[in-house]
């Protein structure tokens, strides 16, 4: 099973995955834990990719597809999960010509529906409980990560429901409710 899901920053892509991570025993691949490790490691990449992420911007095209098709390449599963990626409508197609070449494909695309404001809390909430606040976490560097989202990402849309692959999921609830809706979408796909 391979599928992606997006949303905007703050969303619960992350917790949603981890969820989906243990229920399918799927890899997760989020670009942005591949670029925290980079920079964690002090690599020129990971230099670069910090530079542009502490500004709120993202991380050209052809670095994250380089490590999307490596990770895939070196897989040792099937079943895996993007977080966070594809970010726009070119991504979406690169991926699609990737994942063709390996004999992969995608199954759903799910997107987690949470309105900008809520978003805003949220991350001002993370920062003040968690010693392991990300240094893009904050008001500002969310709003411009939320107009990059709004302009770029959410026009993958089209392409996405045009193969019959979106479903959208409110994101508004409770983590378990946001799951069970996922779970239920999941459970048809897994039929067919």
């Amino acid at each position: 099973m391979i599928l992606i899901l997006f949303g905007p920053p703050g969303a619960g892509k992350g917790t949603q995955a981890q969820i989906l991570v243990e229920r399918y025993n799927l890899k997760q691949l989020s670009t942005g834990d591949m670029l925290r490790e980079a920079i964690k490691k002090g690599s020129d990449l990971g230099k670069e990719a910090k530079s542009i992420m502490d500004k709120g911007e993202l991380v050209s095209d052809q670095i994250i597809l380089s490590m999307i098709r490596e990770k895939l390449e070196n897989a040792e599963r099937e079943g895996f999960i993007f977080d966070g990626f594809p970010r726009n409508l070119e991504q979406a197609k690169s991926l699609d010509e990737i994942l063709n070449k390996l004999k992969l494909e995608l199954d759903l695309v799910i997107e987690i529906i949470v309105e900008d404001d809520v978003l805003i809390r949220r991350i001002e909430n993370r920062v003040r409980e968690s010693k392991d606040a990300r240094s893009d976490d904050n008001a500002e560097v969310l709003k411009n990560r939320l107009n990059v989202y709004h302009q770029s990402t959410e026009m993958i849309k089209p392409y996405y429901l045009e193969k019959n692959k979106l479903v959208q999921i409110d994101g508004m609830g409770s983590i378990e409710e946001v799951s069970n809706d996922i779970e239920s979408h999941l459970s048809v796909k897994v039929k067919q």
